[in-house]
């Protein structure tokens, strides 16, 4: 598959006859919110879990030493827990964009916080794509993230704002905790 995505996404699902759409972010979504949107609630997707497999050429990294950012792999009995957002379908021209190097994007079920329910789209990016680095040792993905550097800053700075927003929402996430912790330890021993 292409490293860019933008297109695929656009042809895949037209969501211009739409009023709303509910999108489930997981990544840099709950914390780093670049685009309008009607409403805003803690939500989980069931069967999914956050890895830090998929490489990034355009924000964490650059093509020639890409940076380790977030995507969703299958995990029967996992849940994942994040922030949904109700927008309008004309943010996903920007939202296409964004999430352009290697991810899909899908219809899921979505659980609120408050226990309803709805269909949310998330981006997810697939071994099959150009930029998937896959799993690697936690130490091996320390390492790498706490020297990535990319066009929207370090890749230290999106693993631990990442977890900070998640120890916010009161989620379990080892992967990601875990990271923090041995990428944490690092950066304090770098002068």
């Amino acid at each position: 598959m292409a490293l860019d995505t933008t297109e695929l996404n656009r042809q895949s699902y037209q969501l211009d006859h739409l009023d709303d759409v509910w999108l489930f972010g997981y990544g840099s979504l709950i914390y780093k919110v670049d685009f309008p949107y009607l409403e805003r609630r803690v939500a989980s997707i069931q069967g999914w879990a956050r890895r830090f497999w998929q490489g990034s050429h355009d924000h964490r990294g650059t093509p020639q030493a890409p940076g380790r950012v977030a995507t969703l792999v299958e995990a029967p009995g996992e849940t994942c827990v994040g922030m949904a957002y109700r927008v309008s379908p004309d943010t996903f021209e920007h939202l296409d964009h964004r999430e352009k190097n290697g991810y899909l994007r899908f219809f899921t079920p979505m659980t609120f916080a408050d226990k309803g329910h709805a269909e949310g789209l998330v981006y997810v990016a697939g071994p099959d794509n150009a930029a998937f680095l896959g799993p690697a040792p936690l130490d091996e993905m320390a390492k790498h993230i706490a020297r990535s550097h990319g066009p929207s800053g370090a890749n230290a700075e999106y693993l631990l704002h990442l977890a900070r927003a998640l120890e916010d929402l009161g989620a379990e996430d080892e992967h990601v905790f875990g990271l923090a912790r041995r990428v944490a330890a690092i950066k304090a021993t770098v002068p």
